[in-house]
This record gives C-alpha cells, sequence and structure tokens, in this order.
C-alpha cells in the first residue's frame, strides 16, 4: 500500500459536463453529469480526483465542496477518512491522495496499492429507461457493445427485458431496478430475467425493505446498490444478496473500495464495479478494482458529449488503463 505523505487542498471546483442524450433511470433523468474536482499537492506535486454528489443519499454539489474546504491541516488517507463520513466528498480527496502519491513515487498507483497492473476490461454500456420498443432500438443501435446494462423502473420491466433480449440475442445482459420493484413482482420479474437471459438483477427492491430477499428463489443473481456502501455493512446482506456494487462514491474513496473488494469476496459475494455519470477521472480510480471484479460498469465517459484530455481509452467496450496524465 502506498506511503502515507501528507499533503494540502489546494482546490476544490464543481464542474458540469453535458450529457450526449439524457439520461433515465427510475429516479428521474438528467441532461448533465455534475462533479466535484479536489486537488491536493505537496513538494510542488499536484494530484486530482473527481467525484458525484448523489441526492439519493443526501448529498449535494455545494454541501461537498463546503465539506473539502472546510478541511484542516495536512492530510493523509488515514486523517481523511477519520475527518470525513463516506461519500463523494471523501472520494474526491482521497483518489487525489492517491493520485498524488503516485506522482511522487514515479510509479503507477496499482503498484502502490499492491493489485497488480490493471488489464483492459470490458465495460457495461448503460440503456436508459424507456418503453420496450425505446430501449430495444437503443440496444439494436451499438452492436459493437457486447455487455449491456438496463435500466428498469417498475411496471412492464418483463417486456423491457424481453424486448431488448430480442433485439440483442448476441449480447450479455444485465439490469438495474434503481429499488423500483415492489415485493409483490419479485417472483415474475425475476423469472422474467431468467426467461430473457440477464446475467444480474441489481437492487430490486428499496433498501429498507430488501429484507424479502432472503426468502425467495434467486433465479437470477440479485446485486446489492443502494443496500451496499462500506466494509461494515456487508453482513446484513449476506442471505440477500449475491453480489454488491461498489462505487468509490459510496464507500468513500479508493481506500476503503480497495478494503471493501477483498471483505466482499472473503464473504463470498460476487463484485461489481460501477460509477456515477462523470468524467474518465472519475472512474479511473475505480480501474483499480476491475481485478477483482465480475462485471465492470465504469461507461460514464461514453455517456458524455465530450471528456478530459486525454480521456480514458475506450474501444468497443473495451477500456485500456488511464494514461498517468489523466490519474494515477
Amino acid at each position: 500500500m502506498a506511503k502515507e505523505l501528507p499533503a494540502q487542498i489546494v482546490d476544490v471546483r464543481a464542474e458540469a459536463w453535458p450529457l450526449a442524450r439524457p439520461f433515465v433511470i427510475a429516479r428521474g433523468a438528467k441532461t448533465e453529469a455534475y462533479v466535484v474536482v479536489a486537488e491536493v499537492a505537496a513538494d510542488g506535486v499536484t494530484g486530482r480526483g473527481e467525484a458525484v454528489p448523489y441526492a439519493r443519499y443526501g448529498e449535494t454539489v455545494d454541501d461537498a465542496v463546503a465539506a473539502i474546504k472546510a478541511l484542516r491541516g495536512p492530510l493523509t488517507r488515514t486523517s481523511l477518512a477519520n475527518a470525513l463520513p463516506p461519500g463523494a466528498a471523501r472520494n474526491a480527496v482521497d483518489c487525489a491522495l492517491w493520485d498524488l502519491a503516485a506522482k511522487r513515487a514515479g510509479q503507477r498507483a496499482w503498484d502502490l496499492a499492491d493489485v497488480g497492473a490493471i488489464a483492459p476490461c470490458l465495460t457495461c454500456y448503460t440503456i436508459s429507461l424507456g418503453s420496450p420498443e425505446q430501449m430495444a432500438a437503443d440496444a439494436a443501435a451499438v452492436p459493437h457493445l457486447k455487455l449491456l446494462k438496463l435500466k428498469l423502473g417498475g411496471d412492464g420491466d418483463d417486456a423491457r427485458m424481453r424486448a431488448v433480449r430480442n433485439a440483442r440475442p448476441d449480447a450479455r445482459i444485465v439490469a438495474d431496478a434503481n429499488e423500483a420493484w415492489g415485493v409483490e413482482q419479485l417472483a415474475p420479474f425475476l423469472a422474467a430475467a431468467a426467461s430473457a437471459g440477464m446475467e444480474l438483477i441489481e437492487q430490486p427492491l428499496p433498501a429498507d425493505t430488501d429484507d424479502a430477499l432472503a426468502s425467495i428463489d434467486h433465479p437470477v443473481p440479485i446485486c446489492a446498490d443502494e443496500s451496499a456502501h462500506t466494509s461494515a455493512n456487508l453482513f446484513s446482506l449476506i442471505g440477500r444478496y449475491d453480489a454488491v456494487n461498489i462505487k468509490l462514491d459510496k464507500t468513500g474513496g479508493l481506500t476503503e473500495a480497495l478494503a471493501m473488494a477483498q471483505a466482499a469476496k472473503a464473504a463470498g459475494f460476487r463484485i461489481m464495479v460501477g460509477s456515477m455519470v462523470a468524467t474518465s477521472l472519475a472512474a479511473a480510480p475505480a480501474l483499480l478494482l476491475s481485478g477483482l471484479a465480475d462485471w465492470v460498469d465504469l461507461d460514464g465517459p461514453l455517456l458524455l458529449a465530450r471528456d478530459r484530455v486525454p480521456p480514458l481509452t475506450i474501444v468497443d467496450g473495451v477500456i485500456s488503463p488511464p494514461a498517468p496524465e489523466l490519474w494515477g
């Protein structure tokens, strides 16, 4: 693990990045990605990190910026974890500290984290929530992308899954309900998911009612997202979920995400590594978890109208390791 050397916050700012097209999930739609960028420095070297505050968890961009600006004194990853709770603000600074450590050491971040070199990996590509016909058309429009993630929304999800499968019989497909199913919909929708060849169903029930998952069959593996935040709550998921979606914005940075991935594996969970819709700067640190992941869902850069320079290189859905000029 990278040696902890103290650094100072030198900049924090909010940015808006336009999307190529509206991004629609069960909770609503958006046309821009709102991110927070933090920069830290020491010995004339600067590191940066990006995060996405998420309203589902009571976060706002303004609050995240204020929390970072309120940090005092030289920071290490350890002192940061004591100063801020898990969430987007801590993630931006934690990833900036990792970037700084890699630059100061003249090494790549994955070497400092002792996770092995990052290999190119296939990412999911998100199909926004819409009518079955629209989602099928959207899936058919990207025949070069072989791993799709469907955003579902409740009523009609069985038809959505069937329609996309009929449009893309060649694709691997996972689906994310974003807490939109009711308990009474579980059995029929999971049966429809199995029939349509879904590899995974993500967060079908609201996080506060997911105890019902312990008492039903899982014909398709079920993944926790809104129910899974840090290593501390993994134990409560046993018996309910088969997999967990690890996002740096939930864990509060790469440091806890790496620990959570190891703990999840030890507990028998399969892993999806995900992120919010953001630029390549946010996705790059999450790639350090890709070697432990069964599914990688880091397609945020593909959903933007423009990206950082240099961006992550993504060809036919395959992400290459980040250039050092981007991060790490």
